[in-house]
């Protein structure tokens, strides 16, 4: 790391005992691991690189920032935002993919060129490899170095690893979900994706989301971070279970938030674009490209449900009493409640 660059947190390398475990399970990338600050974030060690680097990036006033933990409805709130903020422009969302329109920051940290290249079962130098390896190896951050404004910015970063000017200066949507389903969600993605490479059933992957060994965890210490900032004018926290019990108000809540005036006729219609079934089937969303790729296992999609409280499906008696003593110890002493179901 350049000394010269302001970075407070200590990165160190995951022990060689929970390396062992992991890579054992998770066969797919074979890279190793950090955990960042006191609270002991979870990355690949590409976060050693560009942490620091997002941690001293430059912001605009113009910039939206969209900050989860992975699999909150981040998706399907970045194209509210987008939409919200670019007038209702249908075409040019159906037509551009939502990571062009609404880059993942820390994207280079999991995969970079050689990473992508490992995962090609095609020939050498095929315009299907360039395409892949170049989807894989963006690096978020250089593309918003360079990019126009107004950026809108997608993060799994807790808000203390962001860029120290951040609240100061430009807008900020956190949204949280359940840990349950987002354990669930993490794990069909997980699943989902062959360059994860996961070996194992829920219960072995609740296991590492519990122990804060998959990526951007612990959940508890990121959503509590964002949740004592939820009264600061430049932050609007949501919950995932607002947005999916009253959709209409979630919109204009967010439009308010982010000072653009909607219609009824307006929300009626971002409403039907948004609702699951559209969704699923919009190309520009649903990471389908990457099926055709090879990145993608058959019998999974990105989009599964689009709902909340799903979780009930996959935990069982055990693995729910369990669960309910974790979110009670976490939550005691603060007044952060997920509103049900």
């Amino acid at each position: 790391m350049d000394k010269s660059i302001c970075f407070p947190f200590e990165i160190r390398d995951l022990d060689h005992e929970k390396t062992a475990e992991v890579t054992k399970h998770f066969t797919g990338l074979q890279i190793k691991y950090v955990q960042v600050g006191p609270e002991k974030y979870y990355f690949c060690e590409g976060y050693k690189r560009l942490g620091p680097k997002i941690y001293n990036m430059k912001i605009r006033s113009t910039d939206v920032f969209l900050v989860t933990v992975p699999k909150s409805g981040t998706t399907w709130t970045q194209e509210l935002i987008w939409l919200l903020k670019n007038d209702f422009d249908y075409n040019s969302a159906k037509a551009v993919p939502i990571t062009q329109r609404f880059p993942l920051l820390e994207q280079s940290m999991t995969h970079n060129s050689e990473i992508a290249r490992s995962h090609l079962n095609v020939d050498n130098g095929t315009e299907k490899q360039t395409q892949m390896t170049k989807i894989l190896s963006m690096c978020g951050f250089e593309v918003l170095q360079k990019a126009s404004s107004p950026r809108y910015i997608k993060t799994h970063l807790p808000l203390s690893l962001l860029p120290q000017e951040l609240l100061g200066t430009a807008k900020v949507v956190y949204v949280a979900r359940d840990p349950r389903d987002v354990a669930v969600s993490y794990y069909n993605h997980v699943r989902l994706m062959l360059t994860f490479g996961f070996q194992g059933d829920f219960k072995k992957f609740w296991h590492f989301f519990l122990n804060s060994l998959v990526s951007w965890t612990p959940y508890f210490s990121h959503v509590k971070e964002a949740w004592v900032m939820r009264n600061h004018p430049n932050v609007l926290f949501m919950f995932y279970e607002e947005l999916c019990k009253d959709l209409p108000s979630s919109i204009r809540r967010v439009a308010s938030f982010l000072d653009k005036p909607v219609t009824e006729e307006q929300v009626a219609r971002l409403c039907d674009h948004l609702s699951f079934d559209n969704f699923k089937k919009n190309q520009a969303v649903n990471y389908e490209n990457l099926r055709e790729l090879g990145l993608l296992r058959e019998g999974y999609s990105f989009m599964r449900k689009g709902k909340a409280g799903g979780w009930r499906d996959y935990f069982d008696e055990e693995l729910s009493a369990q669960a309910q003593r974790w979110i009670d110890d976490n939550l005691r002493g603060t007044d952060l409640r997920f509103p049900d179901a």
